[in-house]
């Protein structure tokens, strides 16, 4: 065990995502179990530069595991990329007399603590919080089971009325540049059509395909389409080509947007969360830093910022080739 930490802090950072709440508690109270101090830092990465800390205790968090978003707040801080923001974040974690911390967020909270530690040597351990799922060497995100069922139960409500009209829906979920939400979602509710930016469908391939559906005596089509899809300028743009290209139904577009984010999150969720914020401090006290606590085959793996940030999370194929087959 690590006997120089004895204070840890713990903060959330970029888009907020179901279950943040969950891994806070956890800290806190794997914290508490270990008769170590635990400090929250509000407002994120921007909290360190302005000291905007808390302590907290057990009792600090309790009630919490259930609600959506984050307690501790988040922001994006522009301050933190220069060196001078983090040299006052360093000052305040030293001020405030902080040992290590936990960062709860995606991609760019993990660029920016790995920067952070390389310049200060200063121990971080990251938490991977995003409804995107788009983190290498973890299974899963904490939010992203939750959003996956939002967007279905949201889907499932459209196609009620696609069936009533006989209409052709386009719903947008979040996903700039990973689809394993819309993929995911996609096929869970049954749609027609996936559209990810890993792959690019094409707006021909796609009228054929929905031409060959409603032959086939579908009277309605959903296609789920990530907002990182390069098919069209934008979904409304796309929904006019088709309009245009095919008038056996009547095009509607549904923008689901921050409904994924938000919301109780999922049993799933709360126990991913719960499991990752002890990881996290177990993983301080065993000397660890510079890396992200994630799951990997159902057990608890560390994985360097470097490997986790990367940025060429590869989509399934074999999802595909279910969502081609399931939808004919």
């Amino acid at each position: 065990m690590n006997t120089k930490i004895k204070r840890i802090a713990v903060l959330t950072s970029g888009g907020d995502a179901p279950g943040m709440n969950a891994a806070i508690r956890a800290v806190v109270r794997s914290c508490s179990y270990h008769n170590l101090e635990c400090v929250g830092v509000f407002r994120g990465l921007q909290g360190l530069i302005e000291a905007d800390f808390k302590e907290m205790g057990p009792r600090s968090v309790k009630n919490i595991i259930n609600r959506g978003g984050t307690i501790l707040k988040s922001a994006r801080s522009k301050e933190f990329m220069t060196k001078a923001g983090r040299q006052e974040a360093y000052d305040n974690l030293k001020e405030a007399k902080i040992d290590a911390l936990v960062v709860i967020g995606g991609d760019g909270t993990f660029t920016g603590a790995s920067v952070f530690n390389e310049e200060f040597d200063f121990p971080i351990v990251g938490i991977p919080g995003t409804i995107d799922n788009d983190i290498n060497g973890t299974d899963y995100t904490i939010g992203y089971d939750t959003a996956l069922n939002t967007v279905v139960e949201a889907i499932d409500k459209i196609r009620d009325t696609a069936n009533s009209h006989n209409r052709l829906f386009l719903v947008e979920v979040m996903g700039r540049d990973a689809g394993d939400i819309a993929l995911n979602a996609g096929i869970g509710a049954g749609a027609e059509e996936i559209l990810i930016p890993e792959q690019n469908l094409g707006r021909d391939r796609l009228i054929a395909s929905l031409k060959r559906s409603k032959k086939s005596g579908k009277s309605s089509s959903i296609v789920v389409v990530a907002e990182g899809d390069q098919i069209g300028k934008n979904i409304f743009g796309l929904a006019e080509y088709i309009q245009q290209n095919m008038d056996e139904y009547e095009v509607k577009v549904t923008v689901l947007g921050h409904i994924q984010r938000g919301g109780s999150p999922s049993c799933y969720d709360r126990v991913l969360a719960s499991r990752l914020g002890v990881g996290a401090v177990d993983a301080l006290l065993e000397g660890k830093r510079d890396v992200m606590i994630g799951i990997s085959h159902s057990k608890i793996v560390t994985v360097p910022f470097t490997e986790a940030i990367k940025g060429d999370n590869e989509i399934d194929l074999d999802l595909i080739r279910v969502a081609d087959i399931t939808s004919v």
